[in-house]
């Protein structure tokens, strides 16, 4: 059996580390057993950035978040607590970025280029590493330049290049196509989203990020996105390749989004890290949400856009993960 379809196997049965949160949290002795049962979510901020993303600063935050994650202080050790062993050995890991919103405010190249370090010094060659996003407008947003062939630096290309699987696939009653860069080339991929208003959804982060994964994205909008987003992520392609989520939250918009509107942005100066989707968008919405009454606009349920989707990706239906903030360890560093 190949290195791919043996990570495959080991991820379906919940048996690998980044596909178990539970396991994750006890494995790194982290607050265990008192927080067991619970999904873990990290929220590491430096409240010194305010949109000056001083490189230094920007690792020294991801360190402390995954830090805080894995229980594992070095930064090389917590980075082994969740690359899977199929990644070291030669298989392809990638970086899902968001790049929708435009240069203003898309996964912030600093960030991108801050786990590109840690995952080479943990083992993962470079060109093993993938950056990629629908195309490469959205890629060039973030700060990344198309790179297809050279292997001795991180690869970046987009779904327009690397193209979608032939078959559609069903989700709820709408049919897609995956992109090959989730199905095929990329063992394992890292959500990298940024957090923001939409305009439909109420907030997109980590699962409405998913919507760059697929051909058709203007089939899965209707009634708030609802229950699209928690379809797509309850595709199994989806659910098993993509375990583990470092939220961009550094700078946001409040109102617009998703894309830049300068007068709405704030800077939350955090990253949000965890392995359930559904915890990470709770607590992604309760941050909107204190963000929009400071700056006094309604909330998202006044203004017809509640982001209901959360809660039918934690429902019995779908079992995404859990919107329950007593069933939420969330840790603030």
């Amino acid at each position: 059996m190949s290195d791919r379809r043996e990570f495959l196997k080991t991820a379906a049965t919940g048996a690998l580390l980044v596909g178990s949160q539970a396991t994750l949290a006890m494995a790194a002795g982290v607050d265990a057993p008192a927080k067991a049962g619970r999904s873990r979510v990290v929220v590491a901020r430096d409240t010194t950035l305010n949109g000056v993303l001083d490189e230094k600063k920007v690792l020294a935050l991801l360190d402390k978040a995954m830090a805080s994650y894995t229980g594992r202080e070095k930064p090389v050790e917590a980075w082994k607590r969740v690359i899977p062993a199929a990644i070291l050995a030669g298989e392809t890991i990638g970086l899902k970025v968001n790049g929708l919103g435009g240069k203003g405010i898309s996964t912030h190249a600093v960030l991108i280029a801050a786990v590109c370090e840690r995952l080479q010094q943990a083992g993962v060659k470079p060109g093993n590493i993938v950056v990629w996003d629908r195309d490469a407008r959205h890629l060039a947003a973030c700060g990344q330049t198309i790179n297809k062939d050279d292997h001795s630096k991180v690869r970046v290309i987009g779904n327009d290049v690397f193209g979608y699987e032939e078959t559609e696939t069903l989700c709820g009653t709408a049919k897609i196509k995956l992109a090959k860069m989730l199905t095929e080339e990329c063992a394992m991929t890292i959500n990298m989203p940024i957090l923001k208003d939409h305009e439909m959804a109420g907030v997109t982060f980590a699962m409405k990020n998913m919507y760059g994964v697929v051909d058709k994205p203007n089939l899965l909008h209707s009634n708030n996105c609802n229950p699209w987003i928690a379809d797509l992520n309850a595709l199994p392609q989806v659910h098993k390749r993509v375990r583990l989520v470092i939220g961009d939250a550094l700078a946001s918009v409040a109102q617009g989004g998703p894309v830049f509107h300068p007068e709405h942005l704030w800077y939350p100066n955090a990253l949000i890290v965890g392995e359930d989707r559904v915890a990470i968008d709770q607590i992604a919405w309760e941050m909107l949400e204190a963000r929009r009454k400071q700056a006094g606009l309604q909330d998202l349920a006044a203004a017809g856009r509640e982001p209901k989707y959360i809660a039918t990706a934690a429902n019995a239906t779908h079992k995404l993960g859990t919107n329950d903030m007593a069933r939420i360890h969330k840790v603030e560093v």
